[in-house]
């Protein structure tokens, strides 16, 4: 899918488990809900940091771009390293590495120690990133009209706005973690949540996605998960803009009013 549907997708994904959460009693204090949607919807669009056209690849100017090449190269490494006799042959990285459940699991998981052991500056960071990645997909028609810097001064304020909200009493510092030294751990939840999203999405497509590697399905390893094909759509086609991205937005605002407590 394209990116606007990626991070659409991430939003609504988070509010659904607030939903959730609320209906098994963990309900979610508002700035959790809101701060963990942004975050989703940014996190729904870095598992494509391997594609050099990608919405992110233009999201941090030079950097990113830098990034996605690196990424590109070293997915395509480790697709050459472990793929079997059944995987085709691949120019690429695009749709391997981080397209799969272990990259979602360990991103989000390094995303949650560097937030709880790190401070207020390494939430910060997690805050600004995120943002600026929800900004280019929730809002991308505006971002793409926009210089790149109003683009990360609106990330920046977002950033420091959340961060000092969620560091008010009961506020989510200590939302579903409520250990000594856990405060921000919850923060790697959106992040899983967010690239798995996006896996799903992508196996919804004419290509599929390897979500399950390492684990081998007949004879290939990187095997492209999906629907039967006649199911399945092209990125940027009318079913992702007219039916899919409709559809995300409407179970978002049940998610959100179910979260809140409205339903």
């Amino acid at each position: 899918m394209m990116g606007p549907a990626h991070s659409l997708s991430g939003a609504a994904a988070w509010l659904g488990v607030g939903a959730a959460a609320s209906a098994a009693g963990h309900p979610m204090p508002w700035p959790v809900i809101v701060c963990g949607a942004l975050i989703c919807a940014g996190a729904a669009l870095a598992p494509d940091l391997d594609h050099k056209s990608a919405t992110i690849s233009r999201a941090f100017g030079p950097l990113s771009r830098m990034l996605c090449e690196v990424v590109d190269n070293i997915s395509h490494a480790v697709y050459k390293a472990t793929k079997m006799r059944g995987d085709t042959h691949r120019g690429g990285g695009h749709r391997t590495l981080t397209h799969t459940w272990v990259w979602a699991v360990l991103v989000g998981g390094g995303i949650a120690l560097l937030a709880s052991r790190g401070g207020r500056w390494a939430v910060l960071g997690i805050l600004f990133v995120h943002m600026v990645l929800a900004i280019e997909g929730l809002l991308w028609r505006a971002a793409r009209v926009s210089s790149d810097v109003l683009v990360w001064l609106l990330g920046a304020a977002s950033a420091w706005i959340l961060a000092g909200i969620l560091d008010q009493p009961g506020n989510g510092a200590h939302w579903l973690f409520t250990g000594p030294g856990q405060e921000y751990l919850w923060l790697g939840l959106p992040i899983v949540l967010g690239a798995l999203v996006h896996d799903i999405g992508d196996a919804l497509t004419v290509s599929g996605c390897p979500v399950l590697w390492p684990i081998p399905i007949g004879r290939k390893r990187w095997y492209p998960l999906g629907p039967p094909k006649a199911m399945r759509f092209k990125a940027g086609s009318w079913v992702e803009l007219k039916v899919l991205m409709p559809v995300f937005m409407l179970l978002g605002g049940l998610g959100g009013l179910g979260a809140l407590d409205y339903i």
